[in-house]
């Protein structure tokens, strides 16, 4: 087979979003049309080797359902959660899976033969709405996903921005109240402890507890664990002010923040995406973006818009294969350019 011929053969790009409870895998073609996909719950519980295997067997049944081999693959994107070393393609440590040192890159290399790049899975989403869309035709973006914790990631001019050799963008531990209660990670006052939806369903527990939220304790009762971002939604909807005014701190400490990232790099578009952004998407949205108006230099006021995120749960694995592509195509232009 000549080199031409080869390279027209292999049209075809995979995606995979990695998550704590389900993963997903796409097949792409070189438009970005869906050809095959295969969806399965992580059990990541059953460790790294295991399940590094199942990885390779849900993307070999989105093949199957494309009707593509193996070899027809240009390129595997992976978007995959926790602290990543990029180059070398290893999830460092997964707690939500219970993984350490996996070698994601070397494994699916090795099964499908062709390059394998992974990046953080909100970079990858960010990435996937940049390109394909809420923030298609944006010079620059930045998306901020409040869930049980608070995940965020830039494109700026078209580059993820990253570390040279790993993830960055930790939105959530941004310091927004240096004297704050603690947060996981171990300082204090960061974003995460003040507005994730973890730390917005706990305030609200303690409000339906005290009896300030008699619509949120009709419907899940004091229990954190029952108090999920559609009763959240529906408490607000019912009349419980209180729970409207916990939402609405949250999203001013977003705003904050946000404020603070538009003057680093003033994006074009500011993406909201997550369970509770799409259980109240015109009323949280529109709390972030006059917080974030109130929260920068006037010059910035009318420079971006915020919106929700239009993909759901194909924002990560399009925009995994998508980087993917960039990647790998600039690697091999360089390689020919070396060679010249």
């Amino acid at each position: 087979m000549s080199t031409d011929a080869a390279e027209v053969k292999k049209l075809y790009w995979a995606g995979f979003d990695l998550g704590g409870t389900k993963m997903l895998a796409k097949i792409f073609d070189s438009q970005y049309k869906t050809l095959g996909r295969k969806r399965r719950k992580t059990k990541g519980h059953t460790g790294v080797e295991l399940g590094l295997a199942r990885m390779v067997q849900t993307i070999h049944q989105a093949l199957e359902e494309a009707e593509l081999k193996p070899d027809q693959l240009a390129g595997i994107g992976v978007g995959c959660p926790g602290p990543l070393d990029l180059q070398n393609g290893i999830i460092f440590e997964a707690p939500n899976l219970g993984w350490y040192n996996a070698p994601v890159k070397e494994v699916l290399n090795k099964e499908f033969g062709c390059p394998v790049v992974i990046c953080n899975d909100v970079d990858a989403g960010v990435y996937g709405e940049y390109r394909f869309g809420a923030a298609r035709g944006s010079l620059s973006a930045l998306g901020i996903f409040p869930g049980t914790g608070i995940g965020g990631g830039a494109v700026y001019h078209g580059q993820l921005i990253q570390g040279s050799k790993s993830s960055c963008m930790e939105i959530g531990h941004m310091k927004i109240l240096p004297d704050g209660p603690e947060c996981g990670c171990g300082q204090h006052g960061c974003l995460e402890v003040l507005a994730s939806r973890l730390a917005i369903s706990a305030a609200a527990a303690q409000a339906a507890y005290r009896g300030d939220a008699p619509a949120l304790r009709a419907m899940a009762g004091t229990d954190l664990s029952n108090i999920r971002s559609g009763i959240l939604a529906s408490a607000i909807k019912e009349g419980d002010e209180s729970i409207k005014k916990i939402v609405l701190r949250a999203a001013e400490y977003i705003g904050i923040a946000a404020g603070n990232l538009i003057h680093a790099f003033s994006p074009d578009v500011i993406i909201m995406g997550g369970g509770l952004v799409e259980a109240m998407p015109d009323f949280f949205v529109q709390a972030v973006a006059e917080a974030a108006r109130k929260n920068v230099m006037p010059t910035f006021k009318d420079s971006f818009k915020v919106i929700p995120a239009e993909l759901g749960d194909d924002s990560s694995v399009m925009g995994a294969a998508a980087w993917a592509q960039k990647i790998i195509q600039e690697t091999t232009t360089k390689r020919i350019d070396a060679k010249a």
